[in-house]
């Protein structure tokens, strides 16, 4: 817990755990006010988590959620009632605490000098002269001078970000470069859906942010408000300003647990859980070891999400487990998809199939969750079936594992680097952007037609490091990505279906049929994966080793 006090009566801080309730109880504080939406980060308790844990310690709360890097003024206002009404002192918390500290800012520039709130942030540990230039402006923050300005802003320090950073650290060593992130840990994701098979323990997929971004890198701990591509200038949390030679953009996508009624208030609870979320993991682990029967519901969401075979990953190693526990018989398995198909590469659903039926799960397509209510255990599904009209059913559980809707986060979607459907816009080859040409992105955040995996980001972050040494060079794209894509499907304990596949579904295996066929399941893709994989991502890949990464050279069509 990092309490920062601002006031006597007001103290902000990053993200507060169920655990510090008493610590915060006996700090003195009366009441909490969250200023973090529900589902922003793959570690975050929820908001009914927190306010049960608060009012069992006699603490009142507030939720006034502000997207990261948006406040807006009608944020500001609510924000001042609430510090009104609720007794104090207070305590406000978001991911780093700067949302907190920016609402407080502007809130008391009404009624104290500009400069006792410097003062009184600073002294806190954040820095609100861009609060003050936006106070100044009228409310808008001008982007023609900057607080920073690096020849490359990379905003993500997620796979694709440290490894772009550190693809161009090893290219050209003397390129200034920031990476913009405020999370304080760094998770390899892939691993969770091993947690929640019981084959890893959620730690070993967790490392220090500050350990992986490369040396002589600037780490901007802060998110990002907007973009103003035509001032080469990014706005961050608290108003300040990054100015950039080129940009970089690859902040993942958003998980939106809000997307389902009911569902952020019963996750970790009443049987209902997510390899989705690093706390979760463990949790759909102990599911499974507790089931001896009933009925346990996987569930897939519309397309794009990321790993697609995430959702039914978690299917095949509960079956197992269950399988080897003698109790599969006694458990109905359900998947409900919400796309017509098992997977989109029919290469690979022949084999898919056959443990589809060893573990006796129906497949249920065209099912898309809606809402769920865990004390009463079921869930709501819309079957949106082609040429008929939609309808409801609702489908009682003992155990589901829900993946939850995806989207491009918010502050992408109302930017200039979107496309209609939120995404950023890229020429699918160089994954330059279509309209700013210093810009680039890459990851689950563009909308080449690729599959959103690690594996996909470990082929792209080369090729626009590449690409941007070239650009700066003055010359044209040097490097082009082939959409190449890997999934694991782990179909049992000790056995993996490799999918490795390009745009348009074209296979692209990385190994000779002798060793791995992956359109078949394997003990050597499990031991890729369980061993090889997490060093090589660690090790290699977020410090600018290409192995079998390496760039494919632009094609240049014969006069």
């Amino acid at each position: 817990m990092d309490l920062r006090k601002i006031s006597e009566k007001f103290t902000v801080s990053p993200q507060i755990a169920v655990s510090d309730m008493a610590a915060i109880r006996e700090a003195g504080f009366r009441a909490i006010i969250c200023n973090r939406p529900d589902g922003e980060g793959a570690d975050q308790p929820g908001f009914q988590e927190i306010e049960t844990a608060a009012r069992a310690e006699g603490i009142e709360t507030r939720y006034i959620p502000v997207v990261s890097g948006m406040v807006r003024d009608e944020d500001v206002t609510v924000f001042g009632e609430a510090l009104s009404e609720v007794q104090r002192p207070a305590l406000a918390y978001c991911r780093t605490g700067t949302r907190s500290a920016t609402l407080w800012s502007l809130h008391e520039a009404k009624k104290r000098p500009i400069s006792e709130i410097l003062s009184r942030t600073k002294g806190a540990g954040y820095d609100m002269n861009g609060v003050a230039r936006r106070i100044v402006n009228g409310g808008r923050t001008p982007t023609d001078v900057g607080d920073a300005s690096y020849d490359v802003v990379i905003v993500g320090g997620g796979a694709g970000g440290i490894s772009v950073a550190a693809s161009l650290k090893s290219r050209k060593p003397d390129l200034s470069i920031a990476v913009i992130d405020p999370a304080d840990t760094h998770y390899y994701q892939p691993g969770w859906t091993m947690v929640g098979g019981g084959v890893f323990e959620a730690p070993e997929t967790a490392k220090t942010m500050g350990s992986l971004i490369p040396r002589e890198v600037k780490w901007i701990r802060s998110a990002v408000a907007a973009f103003e591509p035509q001032n080469n200038a990014v706005v961050l949390d608290g108003c300040r300003v990054v100015k950039y030679g080129r940009l970089v953009v690859c902040p993942g996508l958003k998980l939106d647990w809000a997307g389902v009624e009911g569902l952020v208030e019963t996750l970790g609870h009443n049987g209902v859980t997510s390899n989705y979320r690093y706390d979760l993991a463990p949790y759909t682990w102990e599911l499974v070891e507790g089931m001896k029967q009933g009925r346990a519901v996987f569930t897939q969401p519309p397309m794009p999400i990321k790993c697609a075979g995430a959702p039914q990953k978690a299917m095949y190693l509960s079956g197992d487990a269950w399988f080897r526990r003698g109790v599969l018989k006694n458990i109905d398995i359900q998947f409900m998809n919400a796309g017509g198909v098992l997977f989109g590469v029919k290469d690979y659903v022949p084999a898919l199939m056959e443990y589809v039926d060893k573990y006796d799960a129906k497949l249920n397509f065209f099912h898309n969750l809606i809402s769920i209510d865990g004390p009463a255990k079921t869930a709501k599904f819309r079957v949106s079936k082609p040429d008929t009209e939609p309808e409801d059913v609702e489908v009682e559980f003992d155990m589901i594992h829900v993946c939850p809707p995806q989207t491009a986060p918010d502050f992408i979607r109302v930017s200039p680097l979107a496309d209609a459907a939120g995404w950023v816009d890229v020429d699918q080859a160089t994954l330059r952007h279509r309209t700013f040409e210093n810009i680039w992105s890459l990851g689950d955040v563009m909308n080449a037609p690729n599959a959103k995996t690690a594996a996909a980001a470990r082929k792209q972050a080369p090729t626009v490091a590449e690409n941007i040494v070239a650009d700066i060079a003055g010359q044209s794209a040097v490097a082009q990505y082939d959409g190449y894509g890997s999934c694991p499907l782990t179909v049992e304990r000790g056995k993996i279906v490799l999918a490795e596949f390009g745009y348009g579904g074209v296979l692209k295996p990385s190994f000779p049929s002798w060793l791995i066929d992956g359109t078949k399941p394997t003990r050597a893709a499990w031991l890729l994966k369980e061993r090889l994989l997490p060093p090589i991502y660690w090790k290699a890949m977020l410090r600018g080793h290409e192995w079998m990464a390496k760039p494919e050279k632009v094609q240049v069509a014969a006069e």
